[in-house]
């Protein structure tokens, strides 16, 4: 347990950080899911709309620290692909 004030507010600062950063991951979580259940349904434009929504907050999570960039890149990059297989097939 934080015995100084300034550890005491440190350990305030970094739950606050920790709960907004769940709390975006999460928010990312959801919208590739969608993005993954629209595939599966082969209904590219609701895929394309999802993919549309999730990469600016990918992007934006990058910006704020929370995603690692390239891991952001790796995320955007795979569910383009993703998306992009439902024209090769049509």
């Amino acid at each position: 347990m934080a015995v100084h004030k300034s550890a005491e507010k440190r350990m305030r600062q970094n739950e606050a950080r920790r709960m907004r950063n769940r709390h975006v991951k999460t928010g990312i979580k959801t919208m590739i899911k969608r993005v993954r259940e629209a595939v599966q349904a082969k209904d590219k434009a609701k895929a394309q709309a999802a993919l549309a929504q999730v990469t600016p907050l990918v992007d934006k999570a990058v910006g704020k620290g929370v995603l690692h960039w390239r891991t952001g890149a790796r995320k955007i990059s795979r569910l383009t692909r993703l998306v992009n297989t439902l024209g090769a097939k049509s």
